[in-house]
């Protein structure tokens, strides 16, 4: 018989779960892959919810009741590591889900096959339920999903520059720590509940995060420069960056060539000074940085050229930057540091204006 308490928190989970579902159909900020990522986590997440108190219902002694034990333990326990695929394709879309989701079809087929044996799991002639003696590969591929769920967050805050990342390994512990807690109390019904809660912190995390990025670029956008500028508690160097003759490009080569090129620009300023500072675009063709005050500003400088020579071979119209910068301390106004950088370029720019204009 169902727990009247479990009962009514699955029923929360799943009413609120559905609030998800629609507050994420209709979020602006994210594509329709993340969307349809996030909204297919929630629905699966309901589902297997659904699942698990129609396992708790029929774990009577009734002979009758056998074959649906059956199959909602094998939903339930085959469903279960797809939950943080879905999330993992929501953060990225790439080439290496297909190979989890092949895993995941993999381990779906070998608990089918296992069934007649009992090797994960059985249901015993009086309905009872039992864990199998290999009952550890499940709690294998449900590990194994949410470290490939840990991993591929950590790749992506990395590369948008999220300075929030180890909040990412609490998110992921708190999920490892109530799948143990399930295996070692199973009459303890709480892993979904927290799958649930998880998931809507996960989704806040994502969709805070993706807000702070610039869309065209995926550097850090404005309104994260800004932020940023009116909560810095330490010195550091501020980097501006401005791309010359881009309405050149924009006139002879379309917006298009135009966007191009400001992505291939953001690239190579974030591969030259993100390892020691936070990259933004703070503007049409204006990018800048700040950067650790005992960061290497003449070496980044030098990387970012390389760099950009080593892209120009493949796309000829690749413009180049004009630079300035201004050191700041902890207190100072960066609105003030930003004009001194500001006209700092504006110094380079005059200097070293090209002797040709793009080939047209």
């Amino acid at each position: 018989m169902v727990d009247s308490y479990f009962l009514i928190i699955t029923v929360i989970d799943i009413f609120v779960l559905g609030i998800m579902y629609v507050l994420t159909k209709y979020n602006e900020t994210l594509n329709k892959w993340q969307k349809q990522c996030f909204m297919g986590a929630f629905i699966l997440i309901i589902a297997i919810s659904v699942i698990e108190v129609i396992v708790v219902a029929v774990d009577v002694e009734v002979p009758s009741l056998r074959w649906i034990n059956i199959m909602a333990n094998y939903l339930g326990f085959g469903l279960t590591p797809a939950v943080p695929l879905f999330l993992a394709a929501a953060m990225e879309k790439n080439s290496n889900i297909r190979y989890a989701v092949i895993g995941e079809c993999a381990y779906l087929l070998v608990l089918a096959l296992s069934l007649p044996f009992g090797l994960i799991f059985y249901v015993d002639e009086n309905n009872q339920y039992i864990r199998g003696d290999f009952f550890v590969i499940y709690v294998a591929v449900y590990i194994a999903a949410i470290i490939y769920l840990l991993v591929i967050t950590m790749q992506v805050t990395e590369r948008y520059q999220n300075q929030s990342r180890s909040s990412v390994y609490l998110i992921v512990g708190f999920l490892l720590v109530t799948a143990v807690l399930q295996v070692v109390f199973p009459k303890v019904y709480i892993t979904w509940l927290c799958v649930s809660l998880l998931s809507m912190v996960y989704f806040t995390y994502c969709n805070g995060m993706w807000q702070k990025l610039d869309g065209l670029t995926g550097l850090l956008n404005q309104k994260s420069y800004l932020n940023m500028a009116a909560s810095l508690s330490e010195g550091g160097i501020l980097i501006v960056f401005d791309v010359d003759n881009f309405k050149h490009i924009n006139d002879n080569y379309g917006h298009l060539a135009g966007d191009q090129c400001l992505e291939e620009v953001a690239a190579c300023i974030k591969k030259a000074y993100s390892k020691d500072g936070l990259c933004y675009r703070i503007g049409g063709d204006e990018f800048c940085v700040f950067l650790n005050l005992y960061a290497d500003e003449d070496e980044c400088y030098e990387n970012l050229l390389k760099e950009m020579d080593i892209r120009r071979k493949t796309l000829e119209i690749l413009p180049t930057v004009s630079i300035g910068s201004a050191r700041f301390v902890a207190g100072d106004n960066i609105a003030k540091a930003k004009v001194i950088a500001d006209d700092n370029m504006y110094q380079f720019k005059k200097a070293h204006k090209r002797k040709e204009a793009p080939r047209g």
